[in-house]
């Protein structure tokens, strides 16, 4: 894919959408002063018309504008904005997708027109579309149509109602009627110069052909943001920014291949899945020892239905896709009906996690989009995914929801007290899902700061899972109040199920932060929680991610490099060899990847020491350049004697000193380590003068005039 149109096209979009937001949010009376503060406006009620200081809105739009308000107290006013523009700028990349794909069902255009590039299909055929979208409006829009001059209103009518439609599919980017961000839909979409025409004419169709499309657009639209805060101390709402690399294919194939593959095909070596997977690598030949106790950690048998993969740190959903792409390989295996699998898949097999909303929401559509090529029906048929944004619960007002949600079937008073403190006056708080609910919302209050890094108890599993499936039953069949409350406390007790499972592969290319870019409440977290691998964010989010694995899965990560020789790191080099098992490692050359500030290396693992495995390594120095990185490895992968690929055991990196990942070294070098006396054993081993300026400084012996010396000083 040539990224070149999105990367020009997507930063601007950026600042065309926060502009036409803050244009709207003025005529709403929302607006913020030089110094960031606050300016609500006063509403006035004016027969069936409110007025918010100048201008004049139906009366209608006072609920949403009042909880549009109520988020910019919230959120402040330049985080309602952003978080406004790229809900819009998320909702008409994937409405421009699906028309590119004929995944309307309606089967016109919204956005385009393809034959006339400056006009939208959809106002072509105002009847059947309104039909699909607006049947109790179809006679009213064809009579505006008629009238010759009212195109605009039209095609505003009609893209909400899209909107609205594609609400049941998905819920998570697209709302239901009376939706808040509606107010802020810019105008003059049908003008030739409107907001639309830089999405519709500056990326070429071709380039929306594969869903990867969806995040290069997301991390070319952060991209000044990410410029903007790189280099500083981080605050929370910048960490998706600051932290958000998008992950090429040919390591996302890798990762995935050689986690989700590599699970099953341990089980199944003879698997035509192994034919399918292009970066899968062949592990190397294991003594008999070895083969014993891998078989003791090895399933007999597994079910694809009961594969559970994670990302922690999903982003839009890269490596979720390939995931999907491998299980869909194994569920054809095992003879599953093909219109079954997508949301077998979705259901029962991804889940990802993020602490950036619209990271999430295209994780999202992405999958969806993957499930819509294999299923025509899947739209309808309310598939439940399980890709969170992690929510904070810092403004809920616990007592209230607990009240209106009457989960025991019992009238309930008592007064709002303090979030978290136990209110005896309302009834069932000694019950246990009461006990549940306080600890899961207390693990949650910097969810947007800590993201999956929150440890949830494995052991609170099953009794999240059934306070979940409780909970969306009061979401669809609860009185309102119930419906209301079920609906506010169901994203926390899903977040906290995902972070309870354990999993059979997690794979993720997670945040790259040092320790002095952290603000407090990440510096004492990882420090009480990841003790000796508080250094970078990405170290703590290894350790984590094997928390959540089960015994024997499988585990890809995208880093650094440095973990694997600086002395900063070696207490998580000492865990992954001395507890784990290194299964294969590509270290790319120091420019081998766009968009890095830092060398990368990309590794899979396994979960329990395997004691004397030989693993797979390959060294991509020689080869400058990230186009070079994907197929070098690829060579690799298919010729072993290429040069730069290596098998080494990982119990040998412990007999040198620091315990560095240095697999290239001979088994002679490694041994001489054993055989020898260290020089620190002979003699004292100092460093010597550091000048700052060796180049000013040091001058060899023939360039110092003899009569300007003292040697009998030194």
């Amino acid at each position: 894919m040539n990224t070149n149109n999105i990367k020009k096209y997507a930063p601007q979009a950026r600042n065309q959408f926060r502009d036409a937001v803050i244009q709207k949010l003025t005529t709403l009376g929302i607006s913020a002063d030089k110094k960031g503060n606050l300016q609500i406006a006063d509403a006035e009620l004016v027969g069936e018309t409110v007025r918010y200081g100048q201008f004049d809105y139906p009366k209608s739009t006072l609920t949403r504008r009042d909880r549009l308000v109520k988020r910019a107290h919230e959120q402040g006013f330049d985080v309602l904005v952003e978080h406004c523009a790229y809900t819009w700028f998320n909702r008409l990349c994937a409405i421009r997708y699906m028309e590119i794909h004929g995944y309307l069902d309606h089967g016109f255009r919204m956005l385009s027109h393809p034959d006339n590039p400056n006009s939208f299909e959809v106002l072509d055929h105002v009847p059947e579309v309104a039909e699909a979208l607006l049947p109790e409006k179809k006679a009213q829009l064809v009579e505006m149509k008629l009238s010759g001059n009212q195109d605009e209103a039209i095609y505003r009518e009609l893209l909400l109602a899209q909107c609205h439609a594609l609400h049941r599919a998905m819920p998570f980017l697209f709302e239901a009627v009376d939706d808040e961000a509606e107010l802020l839909l810019p105008d003059n979409l049908t003008r030739t110069d409107s907001i639309l025409r830089g999405l519709v004419d500056g990326i070429p169709e071709e380039d929306w052909q594969e869903v990867e499309v969806i995040g290069w657009l997301y991390q070319f639209y952060i991209s000044e943001k990410k410029d903007a805060v790189i280099g500083k101390v981080v605050k929370s709402e910048d960490i998706p920014a600051a932290t958000q690399l998008f992950t090429p294919n040919w390591i996302v194939q890798y990762l995935v291949q050689n986690s989700v593959g590599r699970q099953w095909l341990q089980t199944y070596p003879d698997s035509p899945l192994k034919g399918k997977m292009d970066y899968y690598i062949e592990p190397a030949e294991q003594t008999p020892e070895v083969q014993a106790q891998l078989a003791a950690i090895t399933p007999a048998s597994i079910e694809p239905e009961s594969i559970k993969v994670l990302d922690p740190a999903c982003g839009s959903g890269h490596i979720l896709i390939e995931a999907y792409n491998v299980l869909k390989n194994i569920y054809e295996e095992r003879g599953y009906r093909a219109r079954d699998i997508p949301q077998l898949i979705l259901e029962n097999n991804i889940f990802g996690l993020d602490i950036d909303d619209r990271a999430a929401q295209l994780s999202g559509f992405a999958l969806l989009m993957m499930a819509r090529q294999d299923d025509r029906r899947i739209f309808t048929r309310d598939v439940r995914l399980n890709i969170v944004s992690l929510q904070e619960s810092l403004h809920l007002d616990i007592a209230k929801l607990w009240q209106q949600l009457n989960f025991h079937q019992q009238s309930q008073t008592g007064s709002m007290g303090d979030m978290f403190a136990e209110n005896t006056a309302l009834a069932h708080t000694d019950s246990a899902e009461y006990q549940l609910l306080m600890r899961t919302l207390k693990r949650f209050v910097n969810a947007k700061t800590l993201g999956s890094l929150i440890q949830v108890p494995q052991e609170e599993e099953a009794e999240l899972k059934a306070f979940l499936d409780a909970l969306y039953r009061l979401e669809q069949e609860g009185d309102f109040q119930q419906k209301t409350a079920a609906k506010a406390f169901i994203p926390y007790i899903q977040q906290a199920w995902i972070l309870a499972q354990r999993y059979d592969a997690v794979v993720a290319n997670p945040p790259y932060m040092g320790s002095s870019y952290h603000i407090p409440s990440i510096k004492s977290y990882i420090k009480e929680n990841f003790k000796n691998n508080d250094k970078d964010l990405f170290s703590a989010f290894i350790i984590n991610n094997l928390e959540l694995s089960k015994t024997g899965a499988n585990l890809g990560f995208m880093t650094p490099f440095v973990w694997m020789f600086l002395s900063s790191y070696e207490t998580l080099r000492s865990r992954l060899i001395g507890k784990e098992n290194i299964t294969s490692l590509i270290q790319l050359e120091y420019s081998g990847f766009d968009g890095a500030t830092v060398p990368i290396c990309t590794f899979t693992l396994q979960k329990g020491k395997v004691k004397d495995f030989i693993s797979s390594y390959i060294r991509l120095a020689d080869f400058r350049g990230a186009q070079n990185q994907g197929p070098k490895a690829l060579e690799a992968i298919q010729d072993h004697n290429c040069g730069w690929f290596y098998n080494a055991k990982s119990d040998d990196f412990q007999k040198i000193p620091g315990t560095p990942i240095a697999y290239w070294v001979s088994n002679h070098f490694i041994e001489s380590f054993n055989n020898n006396k260290k020089l620190s054993e002979i003699i004292y081993v100092k460093k010597g003068i550091c000048t700052g300026n060796n180049e000013k400084f040091i001058r060899q012996w023939h360039e110092v005039s003899f009569t300007k010396s003292s040697v009998s000083s030194c």
